[in-house]
């Protein structure tokens, strides 16, 4: 990555008040660049976006990604020069609970940015952010490459692979032609501090913790793709500038994702977590009925790797306490934008930035 390029760089972010929005928000801002946020407002307490102060210091608008007249309005306004489009509905159990609205937010929402785009003519690159599930998953052992088949059983998975569509659509259709490169990106199982979603495996075992009380997990036999949260953000960053200088040349789909060292059970990362914590919990393993969830899951990044230089830095033991000991300087009160913004400067510093 280039941090000269990011200066004054104006940026727009949907979904900044999220756990991976925010972290992506305050790499940006570390880099100098000029940043406009739009989403709702924060969907839990606590959150990243106030616990690192994010509002402070980057501009944020209050809007739904459904409402295309204020969406395009905030765009013709800002004139962003590259967007990334973050916004969505990203828990697979409440796309069960709310199909509808996950399928509203997840496709009419990148078919609303992508459209709000053709009309703004200082866009030159566009990174959407889909998920490691928009993928047919045939719950086999081999990791999944950017042209295997798009699919989804449960309805976020399937919402997830309805953008990846469009945005193919709209590439080819539009955005080529207007000289704007839009690239759409999957990480694997992303953790770190400052996610506090619900039904999420390590804000579940971090509240249990804190609470004194066993984490109750679901599918503990389940595989998938750990990595800490600045990894597969240090990949968007990079592809961003390469879609910026490059034109089209790199307008397609990217795995960012970790090697299989990673990849471990949801069981083993939660004793690992419990363990690197220093508690003497053990989980208990929730058996009553619930909805189906993928099994396996893996993602080959062998294309980022070659192509654009990128590769995860942290091993899963470093990305287990990197995660934890965020957890325990909230619990201990600390100044959470100072460690956040210690943690970005000791990954910049393993990455050779």
């Amino acid at each position: 990555m280039n941090n000269q390029f990011w200066i004054g760089k104006k940026v727009l972010i949907t979904g900044h008040t999220g756990f991976k929005g925010g972290w992506l928000s305050l790499l940006l801002q570390n880099k100098g660049a000029e940043i406009l946020g739009y989403a709702l407002e924060p969907p839990t307490q606590p959150n990243l976006f106030t616990q690192v102060d994010l509002e402070h210091h980057m501009a944020s608008v209050s809007g739904n990604i459904r409402d295309i007249k204020h969406l395009k309005r905030v765009i013709a306004d800002f004139k962003p020069e590259i967007i990334f489009h973050l916004a969505a509905q990203s828990l697979v159990r409440e796309s069960y609970r709310n199909p509808r609205e996950t399928f509203e937010i997840n496709i009419m929402g990148t078919v609303n940015l992508l459209d709000a785009v053709r009309e703004c003519n200082s866009v030159r690159a566009i990174v959407n952010v889909t998920s490691d599930k928009c993928y047919e998953n045939k719950e086999w052992v081999w990791s999944y490459r950017e042209n295997d088949p798009i699919g989804g059983r449960d309805p976020y998975s399937c919402s997830k692979g309805c953008s990846e569509l469009i945005t193919s659509s709209f590439r080819q259709s539009f955005l080529n032609e207007l000289g704007i490169s839009v690239a759409s990106v999957r990480a694997g199982n992303v953790i770190g501090g400052g996610d506090w979603s619900q039904e999420r495996l390590v804000p579940d075992i971090v509240k249990a913790i804190i609470d004194n009380a066993k984490p109750v997990i679901r599918n503990p036999l389940a595989i998938r793709p750990w990595q800490y949260v600045l990894e597969p953000l240090s990949g968007y960053i990079l592809l961003a500038e390469k879609l910026f200088m490059n034109g089209i040349k790199y307008g397609e789909p990217w795995n960012f994702g970790p090697p299989d060292s990673h990849v471990v059970t949801v069981g083993e990362l939660t004793n690992l977590a419990m363990q690197e914590w220093g508690t003497s919990l053990r989980y208990e393993y929730d058996q009553s009925k619930a909805p189906y969830e993928t099994q396996v899951l893996k993602l080959d990044s062998s294309k980022a790797r070659m192509l654009l230089g990128w590769e995860t830095k942290l091993d899963i033991l470093d990305t287990i306490k990197w995660t934890v000991d965020w957890y325990q300087a909230y619990a201990s009160g600390d100044n959470l934008r100072q460690i956040s913004l210690e943690y970005i400067q000791k990954y910049e510093k393993l990455r050779g930035e």
